[in-house]
């Protein structure tokens, strides 16, 4: 399972996750998913936590960062690179995920082959 994050994702997780940190010393890391919604089927997922379901991979990548990966959403987005853009009219995670057939013009949803659930359009 690989996820890779530009130097300028890496340092802003790491920066998520040096301010969230736990009292007992226990490993945060991100849990990544995908979810049914969003304009085109997918939508990804974030969060910070130290503790992986039973069912999520755990996989550090090469920065040193813990990812929790639930199975399901593993195949639809190995290989995937996260970047972090900061501008005046937009700024967070953007995802480049080899796996994506088509992607929404917000950059947060995407369809992977006829596998996709109907999408919601954007509000």
């Amino acid at each position: 399972m690989t996820v890779k994050l530009t130097e300028v994702a890496a340092f802003r997780i790491r920066t998520f996750l040096r301010g969230s940190s736990n009292q007992d010393g226990t490993q945060k890391g991100v849990r990544l998913a995908v979810a049914d919604g969003g304009c085109s089927g997918y939508e990804y997922k974030m969060e910070i936590t130290s503790t992986p379901k039973p069912d999520d991979l755990v996989v550090e990548n090469e920065d040193k960062v813990l990812f929790f990966i639930d199975r399901e959403s593993a195949p639809l987005i190995e290989g995937m690179v996260i970047d972090f853009v900061d501008g005046l009219v937009e700024s967070g995670f953007k995802f480049t995920n080899p796996n994506a057939t088509d992607t929404c013009g917000c950059g947060k949803s995407f369809k992977v082959g006829d596998c996709t659930p109907a999408g919601v359009p954007c509000s």
